[in-house]
């Protein structure tokens, strides 16, 4: 960011609400019980995210082959029992990454090729557990190396051509992602999705109506109802709420991810008029000039 400062009549906010009342606000700007309930959100979180670069496609001893295939196209899930995930979940319980991770993993450039230099793929892990506060003693960056060395195993496991075809990788734990990406807690649904933190409790009980206690500014981020995760509902249903009150009202979106869907599905909702101040500015303003020309 440069430091420019816009004003507006409405503020929609994309960022979860400890950033959005925490950290870009002021305590006396809110109720105090408002600021209590907001700190007592869970953000617990042991989500650890591995991105490759892979020179083949896994070849799956259950399906064979590297030539672009269904085995290729789907989500690959890695987590064969219950008392398998039962374990994994055990060691985050006292701090420890998983000794048998949980792995979910997607192939994009399969589908679609111009993700990688041509015979070249890459894939996304999403992988579990890896807590956000580690044991004592433990350290992050020797243990996020060591637990992606151990995803790795376990994907050549059951693809032994894995490993060799790894060019590169990208570790991103809970720690990670907070820093890089402003997710409080590294929690990429920007709250637990638990039923103490659903429906008319996202994300506060007597404020999951997109609105807050300051007038004028709204919520539309996965911390609010029709979150967690990437899919612009809770964008749609603030904006409808503000059109509601105004139809030609004037809307400065901060997205904590920058994300092109939201902005444009938000305008598809009614808003007329938007200006955008996202974390990552220049692809999201070139997506919205498109949208209004």
């Amino acid at each position: 960011a440069d430091g420019t400062e816009i004003r507006a009549p409405r503020v929609a906010s994309g960022a979860d609400a400890t950033v959005t009342f925490l950290k870009l606000m002021s305590n006396g700007d809110l109720p105090a019980e408002f600021v209590e309930a907001v700190r007592h959100i869970d953000y617990a979180s042991a989500s650890c995210k591995i991105n490759v670069a892979l020179s083949e496609l896994p070849d799956f001893t259950s399906v064979p082959g590297t030539a672009p295939g269904p085995q290729h196209r789907g989500t690959i899930h890695i987590s064969p029992t219950m008392e398998y995930i039962e374990r994994a979940y055990d060691d985050a319980k006292y701090g420890r990454p998983s000794e048998r991770p949980i792995i979910e993993a997607t192939i994009p450039s399969a589908l679609d090729d111009t993700l990688a230099p041509r015979g070249q793929y890459v894939m996304s892990m999403f992988t579990q557990y890896f807590p956000y506060r580690l044991a004592p003693g433990l350290s992050l960056a020797e243990e996020k190396e060591k637990y992606a060395d151990r995803c790795f195993e376990l994907m050549n496991d059951f693809a032994p051509n894995f490993k060799r075809s790894v060019i590169a990788r990208q570790v991103l734990t809970p720690v990670d992602l907070e820093q890089r990406f402003g997710l409080t807690g590294g929690n990429i649904m920007q709250g637990v999705m638990s039923l103490s933190s659903l429906s008319f409790m996202r994300p506060v009980p007597g404020y999951a109506d997109y609105r807050t206690p300051v007038r004028g500014l709204y919520q539309c981020s996965s911390a609010t109802h029709g979150g967690g995760g990437v899919c612009a509902i809770p964008a749609w249903n603030c904006v409808r709420e503000i059109v509601k009150e105004d139809p030609s009202a004037r809307i400065l979106m901060c997205s904590a991810m920058g994300q092109q869907a939201l902005v444009v599905e938000a305008i598809q909702a009614g808003a007329k008029d938007f200006v955008v101040k996202p974390f990552q500015p220049s692809r999201v303003l070139e997506a919205v000039q498109r949208v209004l020309a």
